[in-house]
């Protein structure tokens, strides 16, 4: 058990929860919105568990000023939410959805009379169907399409929102759904893999500086998922392969934006990486100043050589093998691995601040008689709040923490058995259920802890 108090953080430090649209909102055919590549991907037998869809999810649509409250209630002072680009633009580009930007307007504005600070993120894995069906984030027109839309964005909330994330963990789409074909849109192998790379390091540069262009006081960044990535062993081989995985899931994305340019490393698939464009040679194209740098930090990675993996000849040695905690989901808790990330991310630039965008975990909660018991989830949030704390006493800029996540939502390839909330959801009813670590979140906000 942890002493750590609210006490123990500035006064100006950022508290809040983190969604995303496809996660919460449902309403997937209502008011003009056009189909998103999850909800193409969900009629795709076995790709989610259960046959769950996004479709209806949280109902927030229809329930977001009843959820803001609870978010106000539980003592968060930012709400950061995600715009459907297929709600605000049906066929992905072309006009504007009328009824889709004023869902959003709505949304903002009650953020601002509750006094949430709006943190809006431009895009959370959700492309509308009608591009993919151009080649997605793998066609050459992409970033033509990404700047009409963040264009559109900005001038139309820029008045009312100041805090922007460009793109939500672009390792995580691009790997997950166009090399493994494990998410939306499903697409496998290194020739899709490649171009998404190539864009989604080029669209975080470029909606950057859209932003900044059109939004005064505009305060921005971008998010990265971020792993300790450990050698198995001291044998070469695993540190060799330790060192490949933490190229693509650490460096792939920050590096270029940083103005850095690609990892140079001898390794096979960084060199296919670099002949896929000459573009790459021009490092100032993708960079782009950004004013934080966004860590969502879930558990680390423990590497060892495997020769049968093709390109990277890795492969994870998982935590519940190595009989060490681990979550419902089976990723390791490490509080002294989230330090770690924390202090390596903040070396990159020691001027810019630190947001820890999302940090959560999973786990089997106990619902009884209106009651739902989640004593891990709350052990969980002790220790690593008490390792972030460790790192802001020494001096690294993390100006602010969003919980993964308000509502137990859709979780992607996982459906709705994944249950990571502060709020326990029905998701036959919706009945909200504050779970017991929503509640300590609120003693730990409100000073009662």
């Amino acid at each position: 058990m942890t002493d750590i108090t609210h006490n123990d953080f500035n006064k100006n430090f950022l508290w809040g929860v983190a969604t995303a649209a496809a996660q919460i909102e449902g309403a997937h055919n209502v008011d003009g919105r056009g189909i998103s590549i999850w909800d193409s991907f969900a009629k795709r037998q076995g790709k989610i568990q259960n046959g769950h869809t996004p479709y209806h999810a949280c109902c927030f649509y229809y329930r977001y000023k009843d959820d803001l409250l609870l978010a106000k209630a539980l003592g968060f002072t930012v709400f950061r939410f995600s715009i459907s680009w297929s709600r605000i633009f049906p066929e992905g580009k072309g006009k504007a959805n009328k009824e889709g930007v004023a869902f959003y307007h709505r949304l903002i504005d009650e953020c601002l009379k509750l006094e949430l600070i709006p943190f809006v993120t431009l895009y959370h894995w959700d492309l509308p169907y009608a591009l993919e069906k151009e080649g997605g984030w793998t066609s050459v027109f992409f970033i033509q399409w990404f700047k009409h839309y963040v264009n559109f964005c900005a001038k139309e909330y820029g008045d009312k929102v100041k805090h922007w994330i460009v793109l939500n963990e672009p390792m995580g789409f691009t790997s997950l759904g166009y090399m493994l074909g494990k998410h939306a849109p499903g697409k496998t192998g290194l020739t899709n893999f490649l171009p998404a790379v190539y864009n989604a390091t080029l669209a975080q540069a470029e909606g950057g500086n859209i932003i900044r262009s059109l939004i005064q006081k505009a305060y921005i960044g971008t998010s990265f998922s971020c792993s300790e990535i450990i050698p198995h062993t001291p044998n070469q081989k695993d540190i060799d392969a330790a060192n490949r995985i933490d190229v693509l899931l650490n460096r792939l994305f920050i590096e270029p934006a940083l103005g850095l340019g690609l990892p140079e490393d001898d390794f096979p698939l960084m060199e296919k990486i670099h002949f896929h464009s000459k573009s790459w040679r021009n490092k100032t194209k993708f960079q782009f100043d950004f004013d934080f740098i966004g860590i969502q930090n879930y558990f680390p990675l423990t590497i060892r050589h495997n020769s049968l993996i093709p390109y990277v000849s890795a492969s994870e040695v998982k935590a519940k093998a190595r009989k060490v905690p681990h979550t419902a989901m089976g990723w390791e808790i490490n509080p002294d691995s989230f330090y770690n990330v924390i202090k390596r991310f903040s070396a990159y630039d020691p001027a810019k601040d630190i947001l820890i965008t999302e940090n959560g975990a999973c786990f089997k909660d106990i619902l009884s008689h209106g009651v739902v018991e989640d004593a891990a989830r709350i052990s969980y949030y002790q220790q690593y709040l008490t390792a972030m704390h460790l790192a802001i006493k020494e001096g690294i800029p993390v100006k602010g923490y969003f919980a993964w996540t308000l509502l137990d939502n859709f979780e992607w390839a996982e459906g709705y058995n994944a249950r990571f909330g502060l709020i326990h959801v029905d998701f036959v009813t919706q009945l909200r259920t504050i779970k017991k670590s929503g509640y300590w979140w609120r003693d730990f906000l409100t000073h009662k802890i």
